[in-house]
């Protein structure tokens, strides 16, 4: 009998420090979704990081954790790397440490929007979060095919998501959705966080256009560069001359114990 295939593993770097209860809300991405018995996906919060995403301070410190959770995920038998926010945190550090492919749902949700659509708009909880959509947008090249975006000012919730909050926070969602379409003109809608990603059946059946969940995107871009055999650049994403991944893991020794007490 021909032996059995190993199933290839990706790990989802979450970017925040959480419970094994919250963990449990982002793995709930994965409902829905077909896989192989080939893959399979675990998921590993950060063990210090910033508290939200508002500000280019949040942004510096997530990049770091994510960096310094997923940096030995080759040597730890991983297959692929997905990061669980739409900001791409640590997405090109990671590139330049590991061989294996490394996705963000960010810049692909958008070039994905491309693939559906001439315009995109994207909905988002608060104004807040729009630095991270611009920063992405600036490196794309991409303002003048994105409509609008839409927040519903609303506080997010990195933790609980939307959790008991869906009667609230769905219809608002959907209204800014039916404005992006209809007053700005896009064609396709972007969630604009993973955490949002409760919301995705519920306004998938009640707006006419496409609708991007991002972080099912990023597995499912994953799943397909390992069955094409296709990773990232090395000319793009040149190794570092010197690692100091041993500096790293010691900063964040000494960070985890600082957020603890």
């Amino acid at each position: 009998m021909p032996e059995a295939t190993k199933p290839r593993r990706v790990l989802v770097v979450v970017p925040f420090a959480m419970s094994q209860d919250n963990l449990l809300l982002r793995q709930q991405q994965l409902q829905g979704l077909q896989f192989g018995d080939d893959i399979r996906f675990e998921y590993r919060a950060v063990r210090a990081g910033p508290l939200n995403y508002a500000s280019h301070h949040d942004f510096a410190l997530a990049d770091v954790a994510n960096f310094e959770a997923g940096c030995r995920a080759q040597d730890e038998g991983y297959d692929a790397v997905c990061i669980d926010t739409m900001s791409d945190s640590g997405v090109a550090a990671l590139r330049s440490v590991l061989d294996i492919p490394v996705f963000g749902p960010g810049k692909a949700s958008m070039l994905m929007a491309l693939t559906l659509g001439d315009r995109f708009s994207i909905l988002t909880m608060a104004s807040r979060w729009k630095p991270l959509y611009k920063k992405a947008l600036d490196e794309l090249g991409l303002h003048h095919k994105c409509a609008s975006v839409r927040a519903i000012e609303m506080p997010p919730d990195n933790q609980g998501l939307l959790s008991g909050k869906e009667e609230e926070v769905f219809p608002l969602l959907e209204a800014a959705g039916r404005k992006a379409i209809e007053e700005d003109g896009a064609e396709v809608l972007i969630l604009g966080s993973t955490t949002m990603h409760q919301s995705h059946a519920y306004l998938s059946k009640r707006l006419p256009v496409p609708v991007i969940n991002p972080g099912p995107l990023s597995y499912k871009l994953a799943e397909s560069a390992l069955a094409l055999g296709l990773t990232h650049s090395r000319v793009g994403y040149p190794r570092p001359m010197h690692p100091r991944l041993d500096m790293l893991q010691a900063m964040f020794d000494a960070g985890e114990k600082a957020s603890k007490s």
